[in-house]
Order: C-alpha cells, then structure tokens, then sequence
C-alpha cells in the first residue's frame, strides 16, 4: 500500500466536482495544470477565477518534501511556528551531505560520523512533529518521492528547486524556501501567483541516441534561464505519452533551469506502469476511475494555441542529442555541431570526467541505457578514457542494479560507485586536483554546470547530458565525440562504432530493496527531546528578526553591485559550506563571496565605505550593520536564478541588509527575500542600474504608503553631493506587505497561533 492513502483517496474525492465547478466558472476546456490548480484552492471548491500572472492565490498542497541542507533552517522555523505536529504529510531526505570521494561504503561511512549532530537533529524533530525520515545512504530527495509519495494530480511543494521532478507522475510539484514548507507544515494556506502556461507539443518518438534529456535541453535553449518565469510547462501529443515515466521526470527536473515555476504531464499508461511497479497499485486503480480528470480536455490539446500562453512544438522524430554549457544549462549544442562550437570557443576537447547520476537522471531505466552502451564497449575491446562516476537515485534502485550486474558492467569500465545521494551534482565532490583550478572539461546528466559548481574549480569547464551521451563521451574520452557517425579504435586496432542505447522502462524481475532506509515518526511525540547544543557550530537556533520600525529606512550603504549572472550559487555557495546550513550566523560568512564585483571585476571583494578599505563582502554587511545603518544590493537580470535555497535571503538579512534592488528576480528567491522581511525591488526603467556607484548612500522613502502595485522611491546619493531618485516597482501583495511589516513570514504566523 502507498504512504498517506487516506490523504490520496481524500484528494481524488475531491477532483472532479472541484474541477467541474472550475470549468462552469471559467466557461471553456481545461488545461491539466488548471484542473491541478483549482482542484487545491485553500476556499475548497472554486468561487471564482483567477487571472494569469496577476492573481495571488491561496492553495492547499498535500505534501511537503524537504532535502537535510533545507531542511534544517526550515524545521528550526517551524519549531518557532507554535504547532504539536506537521498539518500534512512531510518528509526530510538526508542525500546532500555526503560528500564524493573514496566510494560508496567509505563516503557514507564518513558522512554519518562527519554529520552526526545534524542527522539526529533531522530525525528527533522529525519524531518530534511527525515527520517521516529517509535516512543517509537512502537516495536522494528526488528520486525517492517519485518511487514513494507522487501521484497524479496532486499538488506538492519541496524545499529544493527540482520538487519539481514529481512532474513526471502528474503532480503540480514546486520548489520554495524552508519558510514557503513552514506555513504549510503549520497548516497555512500557501500563496502563489496564478502561472502563465506554456505548452509544449511533443510529436514523433525518440529514437537512436536521443533521450528524455535532450528534450528539455531543446527546451532550455529555447527558452533561455529565465525564460519560463512565472509559468508552468504542460508536456503533451504523442510524444509526451510514448515516454516512460522516469523521462518525463527528467524533463519536469530540469525546468527547474528555465525558472519555471513547475512542468507536468497528464497521466497515462506510463505513469500506472511506473505506480504499479513501485508497489502503489491501489494509487493507479484510484487514478484510473478519475483519468479523464488527471489530464488536460481533449479540446485543449486539439487547439493548443487557444490555450497557452506560449507553444513550442517539437519533434521527437528529428530531435538530436545535445550537450548544453559550459557554465549555463540553456547554452545547448546539438552533438553533430560540438566539434566546430567547441574548437571555436576554446573548450578542452579531452573530457577527464564523465558523472552518471543526481536527481535528474539516476533512475533504473537510465542506468540499463548507459550500461548496454558500455557493455557493448567492453565487448568489442574498447575501454573507456574518461573515469566514470555512478551516483545511483535510491537504495531501490541501486539494490535492484546490483541485483541485476548493472554495476558490474560499471566497475568493469573502472567506474567509481558513490553513494545513492548528491555527490557532485552540488558540489559535495573532492575530485583530486581540482584544487590546482586547471582548465578542463567534464560530461555529467546533471541539471546544473554554473562555474565551480561541480568541483570548485572555476576553470572546469561542465556540459550537461543524457546517461547515453555521457557514456558515450567516457568511452571516447572526447567532447568532439559523435557516437552516430565516429569511430574508435579497438584493443586490436580495428575501427569500431559504438551501438545505439538500449534499456528497460522497469525492471523485468521487479524492483527489490532490502532496507530502503526510512524512519517512520514516533507515535508518542510527546517524549521525543528535541536538543540543538547552544555550543554547536552546525546548528543554532534562531532568533526572530525585527520587525519594521515604521518609518523609511535612510543611510544605507552599498554593499556590491553585482555585475552580470547571480546565481543563488554565487550568494550562498554549497559544497563546503553545506555544513553549517543549520547555522546561520557561521554560513552567513559566504554572502555573496562568490558575485563579481561590477566596480573591480573581483569576486569577495568590496570597498568599506567606513573604511575605504577592500574587504571581503560579509565583512563590509557586518560593518554596517553593527554601525547601526544596514545596507543595500544592487543586482542585474535574473537575480537569484538556481536552487530555492532561502540562505541566500537569510543571510542577507542577518547581516543587516534592507533592500536587494535589481533589474529582475527569479521567482523562487524573490518570494524568499519576501518571507524573511526584506524589500525585494525592480528597477523601473533598467538604464538606472548604470546610475549606481561605489560610494553611494541610499534612502528608500514613502514606506509609511507602501502598497500593492504602488512604486517605492530610492534615493540615491553620490558623493559628490548630487542625487538621483529612482523609482522602483514590486510585487508586493497586502499580506505579503504585513510581512516585511512583522519583520518576517515567520513572525506573522508565530502572532497567528498566539
């Protein structure tokens, strides 16, 4: 039987007459995304319709999922919430933490000795409140919702960016910060602006070396990083249903990169095979009484364009494998184009590493795909150039992996197995000799390459890729390498082209596990102690931020003007320093070390206005925030792309920084800038991010008439003793204006439950 059945059958229940009364009110066809929507609004069955892109709304999801590096700053908030227990489903994964090294066995053994204090934190608050635990060496976060907890239809989110993955069930699966998951956890309705939609058609099938992934590494070239803010991306036609399960996952992961708010498919026969084989036959029996429900009219998808905000139509048939970077996951190649692209752009043709894994692509039929290409290498005595790395999903599917001499065929090629977790996906990576910063390049199926993500070297030069590509590549030991026209050359000198991928949707003899690794909570939470040693350098309780004094804030000073791309990556790295993410004043020493410096083009370094002195970012925020005058960031596009981590919004504010004012935000990091009090700004007219200089002083007046859809002035003053008043926009809603009032989200509802 499924986990939370109950709540399922809740949900399906409900669906059709929510649904029905949607399309009444909106008088015309659905999309899937619309029945998701409406069918989880907080008033119940709809009472009225909501406009695209304006409307803010209130839902009610089902579950909540967070990974061990979110989660600890979001249950350190919800232990502030004043709540005995989660309000709905929750579960915490502990798969970022482990860091890739030696292997399986010894990184995972290292993992727990190294992290103890924060594994049992997770799993006694988790006892604590009723929150089920998935321990270290189980998979990763992704991977093991979608094999345990999604469902089509719906509704989901997840303190990481790709929550989104469970798009490949059907869900509607968003990725928000810890304090998004607190409201939620504490029984709070959840807001977000009603998404735009975008439709994808797929027609024909994939064939040869194409996969799942370079479907959404066509989409990510077309629409750019930035290009699905705000919406959602509903896959559909022909080809969406001849995918399996786990490809559509891989496609919903990696919206992730175009700033969609989530992606989704409407449920078909793929989807009740993959329920069926991961045990949850009861959940596919309940979806098929309702299917005309858990996907798109018929009408709809006969005249998309009706529709859809926006429609790409692509064509699975002529489709081509990609490679997408370096350091951006929308700079995509087609395979036959890379050795002209990447002699012209200088990038190393001999590839060092090739990684099979991560949230993205790690699922047992990926596996079988990269694995047939391999074996058959083998085979014909050709062994691969490139070292191989494995990070399998889950327990599951590594167990049945294992099982079936999937792995065997992986360290046969020299492969390096780590554990079912992250690993270099998040920088959890000690690759040797990264440290020297060389220029190189690597292959991995991630989802992300920004510079130093990987491995820490800025000069790693990453391309992203389908498992089959991947494999490919390692054998070749080349990025120039086309495995549909090129050759290699054999252990006996002969000229060999590698065989096209061929792979198993599901396991023919069935998934099998014999300890999955999950914790379930405590039935007597009452006498679980929850313990944070006030002496600890991983973990700190927090302290409520203040509220706003009523008046304008005046005197702030520039912290940085960022110059070009600012990835959450570049406000608050991972890799090392995911260690103290349950400790806000120690990670808060990464704020923005990693953001170029528009004045200096340096990275962690910035003028001290008290002291005229180059210093080190946090040290300039500390500065001014302990001189009891605060400061401000400016920013350029896009400001926050990447993961919904909220320490990139904490950090900021515990360092005493008022405002961030950008030419514009990703949508994920400014709701968080929102949640924890500060004012997140857009320039009106973007020319004036030219106006900011070093030494300036900044004012933001008029807040006693701060308002929803009413600009907010700053003043900026030089030191020459001139000025400039800029006028701003936001997209602040009343409630979320009592936030920045209380201080934070988190304030709010704490005076809520009082």
């Amino acid at each position: 039987m499924a986990f939370d059945i109950d709540m399922i059958k809740k949900v399906y229940e409900n669906m059709p007459g929510r649904i029905n009364v949607a399309k009444d009110l909106l008088q015309r066809p659905l999309t899937l995304t619309e029945k998701i929507l409406y069918a989880h609004l907080d008033e119940g069955t709809p009472e009225q319709t909501y406009k695209r892109g304006e409307s803010y709304v209130d839902f009610r999801p089902d579950r909540v999922a967070m990974q061990d590096a979110t989660a600890q700053m979001a249950l350190l908030q919800f232990m502030q919430a004043g709540k005995d227990r989660v309000a709905v489903p929750s579960t915490v994964h502990a798969d970022h933490l482990i860091q890739a090294k030696d292997g399986a066995d010894e990184d995972l053994k290292r993992a727990k000795y190294t992290n103890q204090e924060v594994y049992d934190f997770l799993a006694s608050v988790s006892n604590k409140y009723g929150i089920g635990f998935w321990k270290p060496g189980a998979g990763i976060i992704h991977q093991v919702v979608l094999e345990n907890y999604a469902f089509p239809g719906g509704m989901m989110i997840g303190t990481d960016s790709h929550t989104v993955n469970a798009g490949g069930l059907g869900m509607i699966a968003i990725g928000v910060g810890g304090a998004d998951a607190v409201d939620v956890m504490a029984g709070m309705p959840w807001e977000l602006k009603m998404p735009k939609l975008i439709g994808v058609k797929l027609t024909g099938k994939l064939n040869g070396w194409t996969a799942p992934k370079d479907i959404i590494l066509k989409v990510a070239k077309i629409l750019t990083v930035k290009g699905g803010t705000g919406a959602v991306v509903e896959y559909f036609g022909e080809g969406a249903r001849s995918l399996s399960a786990t490809g559509k996952a891989t496609i919903c992961n990696m919206g992730a990169e175009i700033g969609a708010t989530t992606s989704t498919f409407g449920y078909d026969e793929s989807m009740e095979r993959y329920l069926r084989a991961t045990k949850r036959s009861d959940v596919a029996d309940m979806a098929n009484e309702i299917k005309e429900y858990l996907s798109g009219d018929a009408e709809v998808y006969a005249a998309p364009e009706k529709y859809f905000d926006q429609l790409i139509e692509i064509d699975l048939n002529t489709l081509m494998p990609h490679l997408n970077g370096p350091f951006t996951p929308d700079l995509g190649t087609p395979v036959p184009e890379m050795a002209k692209t990447a002699r012209k752009n200088d990038w190393p043709l001999d590839v060092e590493w090739a990684l099979i894994g991560s949230c993205t692509n790690s699922s047992y039929e990926d596996l079988t795909r990269a694995a047939s290409i391999i074996k058959a290498a083998l085979a014909a005595g050709i062994k691969p150039k490139a070292i191989l790395g494995i990070n399998p999903g889950s327990e599951q599917v590594r167990f049945t992996a294992e099982r079936d001499g999937l792995m065997d065929v992986f360290r046969a090629a020299g492969a390096k197995i780590f554990t079912n977790a992250c690993g270099p996906c998040i920088g959890q990576w000690a690759r040797p000799g990264a440290e020297k910063e060389e220029k190189n390049s690597i292959v991995h199926s991630f989802n992300r390459n920004f510079r130093k993500r990987a491995d820490g070297n800025p000069n790693t030069n990453a391309f992203v890729a389908s498992p089959e590509m991947v494999a490919a590549i390692a054998i070749s030991g080349r990025l120039d390498f086309n495995p549909m026209t090129d050759t290699l050359t054999n252990d006996k000198g002969e000229q060999v082209k590698l065989v096209e991928p061929k792979g198993f949707e599901l396991p023919p003899k069935g998934f099998a596990v014999d300890d999955p690794g999950y914790q379930a909570p405590a039935g007597n939470s009452s006498e679980v102690e929850v313990v944070v040693n006030p002496k600890s350098d991983r973990l700190q309780l927090l302290e409520p931020f203040a509220a706003w004094d009523g008046k304008d804030i005046e005197g702030l000073k520039l912290l940085i003007k960022a110059k070009g791309k600012c990835t959450t990556d570049h406000i608050s790295m991972a890799g090392p320093w995911l260690k103290y993410r349950g400790h806000l004043e120690n990670i808060s020493q990464n704020l923005l070390i990693g953001t170029i410096n528009y004045f200096n083009e340096k990275a962690n370094t910035v003028k001290n206005q008290l002291t005229a002195e180059y210093v080190p970012v946090p040290e300039a925020a500390k500065a001014y925030r302990d001189a009891g005058m605060g400061s401000l960031i400016i920013g350029d596009e896009n400001y926050g792309e990447g993961s919904s981590r909220e320490h990139a919004a904490m950090e900021p504010r515990f360092l005493g920084v008022k405002a961030v004012l950008v030419r514009s935000f990703a949508r994920i990091h400014e709701t968080n800038l929102k949640k924890q009090g500060l004012l997140a700004l857009t320039f009106a007219d973007k020319a004036d991010y030219d106006k900011i200089q070093e030494d300036d002083t900044f004012d933001v007046v008029g807040l006693s008439d701060f308002a929803p859809g009413k600009q907010v002035k700053v003043v900026v003053h030089h030191t020459d003793g001139t000025k400039d008043e800029i006028m701003t926009n936001h997209s602040y809603n009343a409630n979320q204006i009592e936030w920045f009032k209380a201080g934070s989200a988190l304030n709010l509802i704490k005076a809520q439950n009082k």
